[in-house]
């Protein structure tokens, strides 16, 4: 066949998508999977109501990735002349061969390539969202000891001593006050309010809505005495920033009627990682509105996410936000006590949540006579700051009646101090400061340190020992490689964890036998 260019013969030839094109398909998609693809994680996480998730932001990168995937290994045959080759996008490729014996071969390239570019596609998705990890580990992953094996006597029938003023709200409120994430059985609910805690907080996303359900049940007859928060939220997960206004104004009707009341004294942000989630619009709108109509008396937001300083900040700069409910506890980074200075002269009111921290079963049964009194001793000490206007810890049990309530009004005793520090000390070198990551840019072999000592913690603390060794075996890269590293990580951690030390004894515990 003659070419339509020159006129010179033209030959029968394999040929490829020229290399730049590939890679600069496959970088399209990568970028595409940071921007796109890690912001819808990013919603994932951050508990975006799911159904209304845009699901285009992770076809787009999939489809750019998998389309490089398969331009990289497919090989057409095709008319080329030597002189003009054959066109812009292809250039000449090896000489014919036998296309039978290698489809096969070549088709599970196409899938192998597709598949390595689409796992490529989610760890850049993945590495956008980065920070999520330690905050993931330390809330959602930690077991902690939230109830005592060895209730005390005089814990019984503990009442509510101490009232605060929630800023400015001028509500007082209790404070030891009920998280209801995990309550079932509305007489819980019922001996709380019984024993003089006001203040609950509650959320649709909360047990599928089970949580406003068992608290409406408690709350018929004592509504007056009360002071309800709740979340701008469905059960299937948090409203879009996009959600049109009577959509977001049903959604918080919806939380009424299931805690049977005409209306909620606080309504959050909920879970807020971004200024632009906070300062949303319609949910400012719909906020405006059912205020208007007597449905919702304040505005506030919660948050214990990588970005909790930002969003804390722009909440206080913004004058909309009434109350603040901020991950707070003994051991926190030490800048955090400008937030709440900062809180204070705005008469924003302070709520603290994830009070019990990372209380280990193994570190406290190593003095269990006190270790009764953890929870108490760490809820003293977050009150001890007259700029906390309450705390909300999870009731699931009638115990916790007696247990925590049992804190309320009392004073922090040199005992109590002794405690947490002999608690800290006993975890100092294991304990992985959320919110943090300092380290893992320390380590020439990009080793996640983070993740190490998470294993190592269930293996040692939490009697997981095959659960941390299974974990641990997964990773692509382990600690062994410290064996012979002149630690460039050595001060990295900021919290004084010796991290080559912890690495060697890890790698010791958690390695399986050969």
């Amino acid at each position: 066949m003659a070419c339509p260019t020159c006129g010179g013969e033209q030959q029968d030839r394999l040929v490829r998508v020229r290399p730049a094109v590939v890679a600069a398909l496959f970088a399209t998609g990568l970028g595409f999977s940071w921007w796109l693809a890690g912001d819808l994680l990013h919603d994932l996480i951050e508990g975006i109501d799911r159904s209304r998730l845009p699901l285009w932001k992770l076809a787009v990168p999939l489809v750019v990735l998998v389309s490089a995937a398969v331009l990289a290994v497919r090989r057409r045959r095709r008319p080329v002349c030597p002189r003009c080759g054959p066109g812009a996008l292809v250039v000449s490729a090896s000489p014919p061969d036998a296309p039978e014996r290698r489809l096969v071969l070549r088709w599970l390239g196409v899938g192998g390539a597709a598949a390595a570019s689409t796992v490529a596609g989610g760890v850049a998705a993945v590495a956008r969202n980065r920070g999520w990890i330690p905050v993931f580990r330390e809330i959602f992953q930690a077991e902690v000891e939230k109830t005592s094996p060895h209730p005390r006597p005089e814990w019984a029938g503990a009442r509510i001593r101490s009232y605060r003023r929630l800023g400015r709200t001028n509500a007082m409120v209790s404070d030891i006050s009920v998280g209801s994430g995990h309550i079932g059985d509305p007489e819980i609910a019922i001996r709380a309010i019984e024993r003089g805690v006001t203040y609950f907080d509650t959320s649709p996303d909360y047990a599928d809505a089970g949580s406003e359900q068992v608290l409406g049940q408690a709350f018929k007859g004592r509504r007056d005495k009360l002071f309800i928060a709740t979340k701008f939220c469905r059960p299937e997960g948090h409203l879009l920033n996009e959600t049109p206004v009577p959509e977001i104004m049903e959604a918080v009707e919806g939380s009424l009627r299931r805690l049977q009341t005409d209306h909620v004294d606080l309504i959050h942000v909920h879970s807020c990682d971004r200024v632009e989630r906070l300062m949303a619009p319609n949910i400012h709108e719909a906020f405006d509105r059912l205020k208007e109509q007597g449905k919702v008396r304040f505005l506030g937001v919660s948050t214990h996410t990588p970005n909790l300083e930002e969003v804390a900040h722009a909440a206080i700069d913004s004058g909309r936000f009434d109350v603040m409910m901020l991950a707070y506890h003994f051991g926190m980074w030490k800048d955090f006590g400008h937030i709440l200075e900062k809180a204070k002269q705005h008469d924003v009111g302070i709520v603290a949540m994830k009070t019990l921290k990372g209380a280990k079963h193994a570190n406290l049964a190593r003095f269990r006579d006190e270790a009764g009194a953890y929870s108490q001793a760490a809820f003293r000490w977050v009150l001890s700051n007259p700029q906390v206007s309450c705390l909300v810890v999870s009731f699931s049990q009638l115990q916790h009646c007696d247990e925590y309530i049992a804190a309320s009004g009392t004073q922090p005793q040199p005992s109590d101090q002794a405690l947490l520090e002999r608690y800290d000390l006993l975890t100092a070198g294991d304990y992985c400061q959320p919110h943090c990551g300092v380290c893992l840019d320390s380590c020439p072999k990009d080793l996640p340190i983070n993740d190490v000592l998470r294993y190592r913690m269930y293996f040692r603390d939490y009697g997981r020992e095959k659960e941390g060794m299974r974990l641990y075996a997964r990773l692509e890269q382990d600690a062994s490689i410290c064996l012979g590293c002149p630690a460039p990580c050595t001060g990295a951690c900021p919290i004084g964890v010796p991290i080559r030390e912890k690495m060697l004894d890890a790698h010791r515990v958690l390695s399986l036998p050969a």
